[in-house]
């Protein structure tokens, strides 16, 4: 190769290399191995929740006026149900409140709010929805229930679960519900009705299972139904388990120890992974180590009736996706080997080669997906990717949203928190009918800042809060549009429009959209256009 090819080469692969160094957020692996549909997921600190197609471009958003609270599932009727913040909601665990339905284009069909609710919900085949609520327990309730009082520090945050039908556009009937307070055992003070020997109780939860508490001393963070079981399972991040509990029964029946569809009223059917906690295992036998996103894997995927979770591990260092086959029968009953459930040992895991490259010891999840890879989020990074049976990773996108809405390409993110994502198949339900098309990738790539052209100026802060003067000016009399974009280039507001003398001017942004609604705090862009310059500028506005 002559010195003048080789440095055409050379010159190529560092430009290739350039290019490549510079994309930061959003697509940066997709491979014919990846499982085709769209990804659902709602940023922590944002108002929008996004579905991409595999290119990860942008198919569709859904605008609220609530932060998630935090998950959010597309039912197969095309309808949006999100976990939300509710301000002013009690501080309780996870921030949220409250359910609310959006329709296609963002309309808000139900909005339904219960204090302490939070992290999780499950729309189920019905159209009711399973919500997770926190309820306060005084700290003398606690004592008569039989909680070491060496223990407590104060008030303790139980969790319950209630399935809602919705009615009207803000109310809904509670047709049923579970307590876990109703199913606790403890062998602290023989004087209390509870009392007894907590390795021959495995269908309850010992309250004394923790030498100290926090006061959200069960912190549940995820629910899944299954209908053909007609069980729910629930994850205790507090108590490193998965729960499963009966939905059969009737509320009377889950407030006891006997009724339902297993005989069991409300008691645990089954739990696994952190033995110890009831007093049938060692520190060894630990699995999960608090764990998110417990669920089925679906029918007619690839574990079809397993069970799949996000083991986070904050204590070992390292986060994976496990897999478990439970010793379930075909009546749905759940096999007890001597004092414990099992499995033993997992039947599929992700780890990455390099453990330690893959942790994530808050929030995130898992999802099997048809063609047998998996799907995870990394939540606190926003780092959501798909890998093989065998570890392979097919699929790679960083959330380029954070709570100043999408960064530019190329620019690194902070702050782009997802709790979970899920993936839908291209003819799942909820699309039919519906424009698929691909738009543009969520992210500024392409967006620039416009080189002032000779005949006008636009001045504008980099960051304002409540309001911001932007100034421009012009050297010729004519027609001066400014109008304010967000950031994926919908108008919202003109700010002005009317001809101009030549000269300086001044006008501000106040907080309002042309409709007099709050401007969410994110990022803009106004755009200055009179004769043939146009001048655009980027704002982050505060309130």
């Amino acid at each position: 190769m002559s010195n003048k090819a080789l440095s055409a080469y050379i010159f190529l692969l560092i430009a290739a290399f350039n290019l490549h160094a510079k994309k930061t957020i959003g697509l940066l692996i997709n491979s014919e191995e990846s499982s085709k549909g769209y990804t659902l997921f709602s940023p922590n600190t944002n108002y929008v929740t996004y579905l991409i197609d595999n290119d990860g471009n942008l198919v569709h958003s859904w605008n609220s006026g609530y932060k998630p609270g935090l998950m959010a599932y597309l039912a197969p009727d095309g309808y949006l149900y999100r976990a939300i913040v509710v301000p002013g909601s009690p501080p309780v665990g996870s921030s949220g409140g409250g359910v609310e339905k959006l329709d296609w284009q963002s309309n808000v069909v139900w909005h339904y709010e219960i204090p302490g609710s939070h992290h999780d919900i499950e729309v189920m085949p019905s159209g009711n929805v399973l919500i997770i609520a926190m309820e306060t327990i005084k700290r003398d309730q606690a004592i008569e229930a039989g909680a070491n009082p060496d223990f407590l520090t104060g008030d303790l945050l139980s969790e319950y679960i209630v399935e809602v039908e919705p009615t009207g556009s803000s109310e809904g009937n509670i047709v049923w519900q579970w307590r876990l307070w109703d199913h606790l055992v403890q062998n602290y003070d023989p004087s209390k009705g509870n009392y007894g020997i907590v390795r021959d109780h495995p269908e309850l939860i010992d309250i004394n299972a923790q030498t100290f508490y926090q006061p959200d001393f069960i912190h549940l963070n995820s629910i899944d139904y299954n209908e053909e079981l007609d069980q729910i399972a629930l994850s205790s991040r507090t108590y490193s388990e998965i729960w499963v509990i009966d939905h059969g029964t009737t509320t009377a029946e889950a407030q006891g120890h006997s009724g339902g569809k297993r005989g069991k009223g409300g008691d645990l059917l089954y739990r696994w992974g952190n033995p110890q906690i009831y007093d049938s295992g060692t520190p060894e036998d630990q699995i999960l180590f608090q764990q998110h996103d417990a669920q089925w894997i679906a029918e007619g995927v690839p574990g079809s009736g397993n069970m799949l979770v996000f083991n986070n591990g904050p204590e070992r260092g390292f986060s994976s996706a496990d897999e478990i086959a439970t010793p379930v029968d075909s009546s749905g009953n759940y096999v007890l080997d001597g004092s414990r459930f099992g499995p033993d040992e997992l039947y599929w895991s992700y780890s990455a080669p390099n453990p330690g490259d893959f942790f994530a010891p808050v929030i995130s999840g898992a999802q099997r997906l048809p063609n047998g890879n998996t799907l995870i989020c990394n939540g606190p990074l926003g780092k959501f990717f798909e890998v093989t049976p065998e570890g392979e990773v097919v699929w790679l996108y960083i959330n380029p949203v954070n709570e100043y809405g999408p960064a530019r390409q190329g620019d690194s993110i902070v702050n782009n928190v997802v709790f979970k994502i899920r993936r839908y198949p291209p003819d799942y339900p909820a699309f039919s009918g519906r424009d698929m098309t691909p738009k543009e990738p969520i992210e500024l790539a392409g967006v620039t800042e416009s080189v002032p052209e000779s005949g006008a100026s636009l001045y504008a802060p980099g960051i304002a809060k409540g309001f911001a003067a932007i100034s421009y000016e012009i050297d010729f009399p004519g027609n001066v549009s400014i109008k304010l974009y967000n950031a994926t280039g919908q108008l919202v507001k003109t700010l002005a429009n009317e001809n101009k003398t030549s000269g300086s001017y001044q006008i501000d942004v106040n907080e309002t959209d042309f409709r007099g609604r709050s401007l969410e705090s994110g990022v803009y862009f106004i755009k200055l256009e009179t004769g043939k310059t146009s001048l655009t500028k980027r704002i982050v506005l505060v309130n």
